[in-house]
């Protein structure tokens, strides 16, 4: 199950993300999404957990739970939605894939 945790301390690594969520059952991934300019953390980012019962004891467990002086928000990932847009760039064509989309 895809976990989504917010509001957490921007120097948080991914580690210290993945060992917050070991003692409710196994983590397979814990990634913090990091801002593309400024190589930032962006204050979010996603847990995966292999089993549908541990991952909901985390979620309330740890959800409105103070992390480093902050109440962290933690619920059940929405679904990625995939978008691919295209640009117009100058006279030329569309290049569907100029840019890079997440």
């Amino acid at each position: 199950m895809n976990i989504y945790v917010a509001k957490f301390d921007l120097q948080m690594q991914n580690e210290e993300l993945k060992n917050l969520f070991k003692p409710y059952g196994e983590v397979q991934s814990a990634k913090i999404e990091i801002d593309a300019f400024t190589n930032q953390s962006r204050g979010f980012g996603y847990v995966e957990m292999a089993d549908e019962a541990q991952a909901q004891a985390a979620i309330s467990g740890l959800n409105d739970s103070v992390l480093n002086g902050k109440a962290i928000t933690v619920k059940v990932a929405e679904p990625v939605e995939i978008r691919r847009g295209s640009y117009k760039v100058g006279d030329g064509g569309v290049n569907p894939y100029r840019f890079k989309k997440n």
